[in-house]
Formats: C-alpha cells, structure tokens, sequence
C-alpha cells in the first residue's frame, strides 16, 4: 500500500512538511526526532544525572513516526473551553482548598477536650493534631504536584479527595491518641494535593495571565478562610456536642463537596493529547501515533530521578522558588502560630471563651475580602496601562509584584498593632481588628507571589507551588511549637515585635524581583525552557500554516 493510500485510510492528508487530521482537531507532525520531544527532560539534567529522552527500538524509521499537538482553535484544547466550564475548574478548586484548609485547623479550639478525653497534659502534645496535619502538607505535595504533571490532574484530585474524606472520619472514631495522630497527618497528606494541584489546572485553562490570576486571587481566598472559620466550629461544637462531632461536621462538609467534584474534567493538556493519540491509534490501525508525553522517558526510575525530585530541586536551585518559599514559609508559619497565641491573648487576657475567642478570628477574614478587592482593582488598573501601551507594563514582574510590595508592610504593621494593644487596659475590639490588615497583607503576599510562581513556570507550576506548600507547610507544623514558649516568656508585645520585625525584613524580596527579576529569570533553566518552547510552538504554527496552503494548492490542481 502506498504512503498516500495509508494517509487515507488513517483519515491524515500527507504534505512535504506534515499531515492534517481532516477534521481539523490536531496538527500530526511528521519527522520529530527524539530530542525533541524529549526536551522537556533536557532542562533537568544537572550534571548528566537525569536520563536522557526516551529512545525507541523499532524497526520503524523515526520519520515515521507522528507527534500530534494541538491545532489553533481546538476546541479539546483546554485553553479553548468555555468561561461557564473554566468557572466551573475555578470553583471546584476553591471549594476543594476550603475542605482542605478548614480541616487543617478543625480541632484548633477542640483540644481541651481531646487533652482532657485522651488524658493528655504535656503542652506540646496538645499542638500536635495541628501540626501532624501539616506534616502531611510537607510530604503529600512532594507527590501529588510532579504526579499531576504525569497522569493528569483529576485522577490526583479524585484519590486524594477520597483518602481525605476516609481519614476525616477516622478522626471522628480515633479510639486513642496516637490513633488520631496518625489519622490527622493521614487525613493532611491527601487535602494537601489541591494546594500543589490547583495552580497548575488554573495554568492549564487560562493561557491569559490576567484572568489566571484572578482566579488564583479567589483560590487564595479560599485558603485562608477554611482555617478561619474552623475555630468557631470547634468552640461551639466541642463543649456543647463533644470533640468527635467536631470532625462529623467537617465529614458533612466533605460529603456535599463530592457532588460537584465528581465532574471535574481532565484539564491538563498533554494528557488530554495522549488520550487522543491513542484514540487515533486504535480507530486508525497505526501505532506509531504519539503524544509529546508518550515519548517522554518514564518509569519507576524516571518517576524518582525526575518527576518526584523536581520540586525539590526548583526549591533549592530556582532563585525565585527559594526566596518566595522562605517569604511565605514565614508569613503562614505566623499564621498557625495565632492559634497558640490568640487563645493567650483573648482567654487568658480577656477572659473570653472558647467559641467568643474562635469569632476573633473573623476580622482576618475580612482582611481576605479586602485584598480580593484591592487585587480586582490592581488587575483593571493593569489592563488599563497595557492598553496604553505603558513601558512599566511589559515587565513580567510589574504585572503581580506591587501587590506584594503593598502588602508585606501591612502584615508587619499588623503584627506590631496586635503585640502592643493587646492588654486589659485596651478593649479587646483594638487587637481583634488588627487582623484586617492581617489578612489583608498575608493574603496580597501570597496572591502575588503565588501567582507570580504560576507565570514563571507554567507547565512546571505544579511542581513550583509544590515546593511552596511543602516549605510553608513546614513552617506551619513546627513554629506553632515556638509560639506559647515565646508569647510566656517575652510577653505578648515583645513577641509579636520579633516577629513583626523578622517580617520586615521579608519584606524586600518583592522589591528584589522587582529589581532584578527579568535577570533571574533569563538565567533559570526552566524558564529558558519555557521560553525556547514558546518559540518552537509559534514556529510549528507557522509551518502548520504553510502546509495547510501547500495542501489547498494541491487539492486545487487535481480539480
């Protein structure tokens, strides 16, 4: 059978350069060497110690074989799906985050009566069903982030959601207190996978960095006001229904987010492109259809030398991952520390109880609000200066750093307005309201940067925000352990002072990439990566074109 009649039957029109499905959903891209799709490895290959791409023994000559991509406006693509569908990713993630989140400090308020169950006296131990959950925020993102880049995002969320939700209710029957350790950094591994997940999904269906980070605006929403409100849950709900219907109630709120998370679609695109290549390889006959993924090197090897250490290694090699992980490792390790300190505060100080001192946390979340605001209101001022062509617009870092420049300084203000107001001779509403610019700040810190981390990696973003979650996570889990030591001895305004001024002087890393981060940038090996495939991907369009013409001119010559 000749080469032409083969096309035909495979339903591809051959040109010089490429062949076409006729349908116009997938440019199939003849001649692409191994190198090339390989690629994507080549960026991490420090020192030779990574494997090189995949290299197939066949008796099939490699020109043979065709790499499909997407074409322009395919409608598969998740980048061309619908805003109603891309809202619906955005939501789902968020909702997601809050369980996730909500969880995280769920027993906050509920711990005397777990100390008290369980017969529990040491003050350590009594921090622990917080922190075993964010030690599970260490390890799970290590996984789950790299192995979302591998089998897709759904698969990831669904197990993970699955595993969270079992683990929830066996907090609930934990017969002791070992048992409800292990169940808390069970249940904290899994809900971990959205905080390294959703950034990438938000990635893979908004290529406009503009809308991207509105989502990734509300998304930070949501993550800071899961552990808001669970205080307030556990003070009312323990001393009147008993620990345990503390982790009942976060069950019921697991149990309806299943119904809209079971139709979350696949949206990481190269996965999406191996489905249909092997579509196309089972109704064509033709196995030498492949994905980019598909010939990418991979196996239990390839899986720990490459995909599970990359977020690692961008966290000690890539510049902006470390400076931004030990910013916000800072900012959330204070975060977990205000539910050791404001027990001090607004008990001991105040006299308040349990549930009153859990509704002390609510300003923070209005702090949230406001920075949503203040980003919405930032992004149209960007777009307004872009569409007059404004030279400051250009800058990659301009487009996201400024909020953070504007909000560090107002976590630091707030640390210090919250150490030295907070006494009996003030009325408890003074240090309660010091947590708007709180959130306020902690929120424009992490919108900014996280989603300037999204920028900057794309297609690596999982395992950018990986790095990012496991370091934070780190510091939520063991500063928390500092916090009532600290706020004893040095006094509750002397302690937030040491840590107001730890944070000023994070204050400048956004300043920094303001500063230099064009240079970074240009000498990260991903982001040279990033850029390179950008250029071949408008080159391939461009010969994808070109065929497209020579083909009309040969259909018109047989007519």
């Amino acid at each position: 059978m000749s080469r032409r009649k083969e096309a035909s039957d495979v339903g591809l029109i051959e040109t010089p350069h490429s062949r076409f499905s006729r349908n116009a959903l997938s440019r199939v891209v003849s001649g692409i060497d191994q190198v090339d799709a390989g690629r994507r490895y080549d960026v991490e290959e420090a020192d030779n110690r990574f494997p090189q791409p995949v290299s197939y023994s066949s008796s099939i000559a490699p020109t043979e074989r065709k790499v499909i991509s997407w074409n322009d406006g395919d409608p598969e693509n998740p980048f061309n799906w619908s805003e109603r569908r891309k809202v619906y990713i955005v939501l789902i993630g968020i909702l997601v985050v809050i369980n996730s989140t909500l969880g995280s400090s769920l027993p906050s308020n509920a711990i005397p009566d777990i100390s008290t169950y369980f017969n529990i006296t040491s003050s350590y131990a009594k921090i622990l069903p917080i922190s075993m959950y964010l030690v599970g925020y260490v390890l799970g993102p290590l996984l789950f982030g790299p192995l979302s880049e591998s089998y897709g995002r759904k698969i990831i969320m669904i197990s993970t959601f699955f595993g969270f939700t079992v683990f929830t209710m066996a907090c609930a029957l934990a017969p002791n207190y070992p048992a409800l350790l292990i169940f808390r950094i069970l249940s904290g591994i899994n809900a971990s996978s959205p905080i390294a997940v959703v950034g990438g999904m938000y990635a893979d269906v908004y290529n406009d960095p503009v809308t991207r980070g509105r989502a990734m605006a509300t998304f930070m929403g949501g993550t800071c006001i899961g552990p808001i409100i669970s205080p307030a849950i556990s003070g009312f709900v323990a001393p009147t229904l008993g620990w345990r219907w503390v982790f009942w109630i976060g069950l019921m709120i697991v149990g309806i987010s299943w119904i809209p998370l079971f139709w979350l679609p696949e949206t990481y695109g190269p996965i999406l492109l191996a489905r249909r290549a092997a579509h196309l390889r089972e109704t064509t006959g033709n196995p030498n259809i492949f994905a980019p993924i598909e010939l990418e090197k991979k196996g239990w090897k390839q899986m720990a030398t490459v995909t599970l250490t990359r977020p690692l290694r961008m966290l000690f090699f890539e510049l902006i991952v470390l400076a931004t992980c030990l910013y916000l490792s800072l900012a959330y390790g204070i975060f977990y520390m205000y539910f050791e300190a404001y027990p001090i505060i607004f008990q001991d100080i105040y006299g308040q109880s349990l549930g009153v001192s859990g509704l002390m946390f609510l300003p923070i979340a209005g702090g949230t609000v406001a920075a949503i605001a203040a980003f919405l209101w930032y992004d149209s001022f960007l777009r307004k200066a872009q569409a007059q062509n404004k030279p400051w617009t250009q800058k990659e870092e301009s487009k996201r750093l400024p909020l953070a420049c504007v909000g560090g300084p107002m976590y630091v203000v707030a640390l210090f307005w919250m150490g030295w107001t907070a006494n009996k001779d003030i009325h408890w509403a003074v240090p309660m309201l010091a947590g708007i610019p709180f959130g306020m700040g902690y929120v424009l810190i992490f919108m900014a940067l996280l989603n300037y981390l999204t920028d900057a990696y794309e297609i690596f973003a999982a395992s950018a925000m990986a790095a990012a979650s496991c370091s934070r996570s780190l510091a939520g889990a063991v500063l928390p352990f500092a916090a009532t030591p600290m706020y004893r001895r040095l006094g509750v305004a002397w302690a937030s002072s040491l840590l107001g001024f730890v944070s000023l002087g994070m204050c400048v890393i956004p300043f920094l990439f303001l500063w230099k981060g064009d240079r970074i940038r240009a000498g990260s090996r991903f982001c040279i990566y990033l850029k390179e495939k950008k250029e071949k991907e408008l080159a391939d369009l461009e010969k994808a074109r070109a065929a497209r013409v020579v083909n009309e001119v040969m259909r018109e010559e047989k007519l």
